[in-house]
């Protein structure tokens, strides 16, 4: 059972990390961007170094107490706030901000966990190298918890998840010990890779506090079109053209329905979509080629390819690097245009590629039955990651369906579960879906994850109710 931080505790902590490291306790620390939890804690610090952090975990193990990290406060599945419970300690890494080296010989870039990943991105730039974990939230999110949720985003149909774009993290264990594994090294076959067991893991067997990271060459050229495709079928076909004739030049392939396009018009979001009429499926196809290879040429290509098979109706190609970015904020800005209409309950799943057509098909179906609602699909269809948002009809509240949003997202996730997907894509489990992890999981996995957490972690201290129930 855990403690709760107290007043009385706060001042000798303080004495062990300095004044400094003390944080007012803000809404911007207990509020999460869906505004479905507001969390609550005794203090904030923010400690400076790993070793900092680690004497805060030894105290926190020596009182008992609940630690709930934060970086950057952008996760959408309540990992960052703790709503109930005995008041924890929140342990911001936002002054763990420093970029400790580029190595561009070796494609490897070391940054400690409070580094924001667009500063990551431009530190890579400046090296002449690539870091493409690419985000909405890009330019808040944190490296740590990039790596702590296994960040997903619009590049990992060429590059992978965070995972893939690690070599090694440094991390303070529940016991106040520290691993030092943010090396170099691509190849490390010296037992069990805890790299893998803390990404992902969202702060509940460890907080990392430093991590090696893979750059790449930057793409010689690069484009971007938007296509009106027929389907979300007919969309997957032009996936397999396009990426039979670029021969794994296909950095991203975005698919956008006609209904966040709507979104965006009606919420006055910036640039309009290019077409006269909204179309009603819409894919974006992002090319990063070696030298010599010319992108216009390329999706000219898959275009007159995807015109032949009756797989898409129309077509632009950006002409300029300016408007390959405008292509790329009417995808980025529909999450934006989703929160303004106020969904009822978003869905962040995956499936195998050939079930996505099937899925969409299925669940408007169902749901169809169930409730009255507007659906926005959209999401990275290169890796078969799609945001399945649910939406009251014009003129509704969502205010009205509060009652029913359990119920819808189970028609959604059990007809996800039945095709082999998963409920829980790029954005992790969190607080928001415990119960569907228990519900959905390989009962031998989760015995695996329980007996991980008791051995690592047996005060349960590292963030007390996310990802696995208490107790």
């Amino acid at each position: 059972m855990l403690n709760a931080m107290t007043e009385a505790l706060i001042a000798p902590l303080t004495e062990r990390l300095g004044a400094k490291a003390l944080r007012p306790l803000s809404d911007a620390y207990l509020t999460e961007p869906r505004g479905k939890w507001r969390g609550h804690a005794a203090c904030v610090v923010a400690p400076d170094s790993t070793e900092a952090v680690a004497e805060v975990v030894r105290f926190a193990a020596e009182h008992r107490v609940g630690i709930v990290p934060w970086s950057g406060g952008t996760g959408l599945v309540g990992g960052q706030t703790a709503p109930d419970g005995p008041a924890p300690i929140l342990l911001s890494l936002e002054r763990m901000t420093r970029i400790r080296g580029v190595h561009p010989e070796e494609n490897v870039l070391v940054a400690e966990a409070g580094a924001i990943l667009a500063d990551v991105q431009a530190a890579a730039a400046e090296a002449g190298r690539l870091f493409p974990l690419s985000l909405a939230s890009e330019g808040s999110c944190r490296i740590g918890g990039n790596l702590a949720t296994n960040a997903g985003g619009v590049n990992v149909l060429r590059y992978g998840n965070a995972r893939e774009l690690c070599l090694g993290v440094e991390a303070v264990l529940p016991d106040g010990s520290i691993h030092h594994g943010a090396r170099r090294l691509r190849k490390d076959n010296t037992g069990y890779d805890l790299r893998h067991l803390l990404i992902g893991a969202e702060g509940t067997l460890g907080i990392i506090t430093a991590a090696s990271l893979r750059l790449f060459p930057v793409p010689a050229e690069q484009g971007a079109a938007l296509m009106v495709v027929e389907s979300p079928a007919a969309a997957l076909s032009l996936l397999a053209i396009a990426q039979g004739l670029t021969g794994g030049g296909v950095s991203a392939f975005e698919l956008i329905s006609g209904v966040g396009l709507r979104f965006r018009a009606a919420t006055g979001l910036a640039p309009a979509q290019p077409f006269e009429t909204v179309p009603e499926w819409l894919v974006l196809v992002d090319l990063g080629l070696s030298g010599g290879g010319d992108p216009a040429e390329a999706l000219a290509a898959i275009f007159e390819a995807g015109l032949e098979q009756g797989l898409v109706s129309d077509g632009v190609i950006a002409s300029s690097l300016a408007q390959r970015d405008e292509f790329w904020a009417i995808r980025e800005t529909i999450p934006e245009a989703n929160k303004r209409i106020g969904a009822v309950v978003s869905n962040d799943i995956s499936l195998p590629l050939s079930a996505v057509p099937t899925f969409i098909d299925r669940a408007k179906q169902e749901i169809a039955r169930v409730a009255d609602v507007r659906i926005n699909c959209f999401g990275h269809l290169g890796d078969g990651n799609l945001h399945f948002n649910l939406f009251p009809p014009e003129g509704r509240d969502k205010v009205e369906y509060r009652d029913r949003e359990t119920e819808l997202r189970r028609v959604v996730d059990d007809l996800v579960a039945s095709l082999d997907g998963s409920f829980s894509a790029e954005h992790g489990v969190g607080r928001l879906k415990v119960g569907e992890l228990e519900r959905y999981g390989d009962p031998a996995k989760l015995a695996a994850m329980r007996a991980i957490k008791a051995a690592l972690d047996p005060l349960g201290i590292m963030n007390p109710g996310a990802v696995l129930r208490e107790g």
